[in-house]
């Protein structure tokens, strides 16, 4: 597998893969995340695309299997300044995916995705919804510590919010 920025012409293969993705929580028990907004929209994939911050996950046959968002630098997220029931581990600079999907394919989409952006920065966070209990089990086996509860913009449940940084 190898990750690449994402494309304008990406969009209809990235949106089809957020659909999948869609289907597949709300098969395993996360139907509220993204379902009842079809979430996410279009218009911000392209600006994620315009920004230089989507990514996608090709195969060994250069077929686009995931995509991702992810971003690095100082205070990136702001719905991360706020977290209640813990605290942060390291407050230096730090990267975010968000927005972390797979077409089902191939096992390891989402744990190749995650290792490609910690490699980047060696200092990740990344929330999930209470629901999603494969997210969450993902980033437990690659060493994130839960560090408390994030709420975001989109809607009213509140985020688990995880981190894994080489500075402690």
């Amino acid at each position: 597998m190898i990750i690449r920025h994402s494309t304008s012409q990406d969009i209809d293969r990235i949106m089809e893969i957020y659909s999948l993705a869609r289907q597949f929580m709300a098969e395993h028990g996360n139907p509220n995340q993204w379902g009842p907004t079809n979430w996410p929209p279009k218009s911000l994939i392209l600006n994620d695309i315009r920004d230089g911050n989507s990514y996608v996950c090709l195969n060994d046959e250069g077929k686009i299997i995931g995509t991702f968002f992810f971003i690095h630098g100082d205070e990136i997220e702001p719905t991360y300044r706020n977290i209640t029931e813990g605290a942060w581990l390291d407050s230096s600079p730090y990267g975010v995916v968000h927005r972390l999907a797979g077409d089902g394919s191939e096992k390891g989409i989402g744990e190749f995705c995650i290792n490609w952006a910690f490699e980047q920065c060696h200092h990740l966070r990344i929330d999930t919804h209470g629901d999603n209990i494969v997210m969450q089990n993902l980033v437990k086996k690659l060493d994130f510590v839960h560090c408390g509860t994030i709420y975001v913009e989109e809607d009213d449940y509140p985020r688990l919010a995880f981190e894994k940084t080489k500075m402690i």
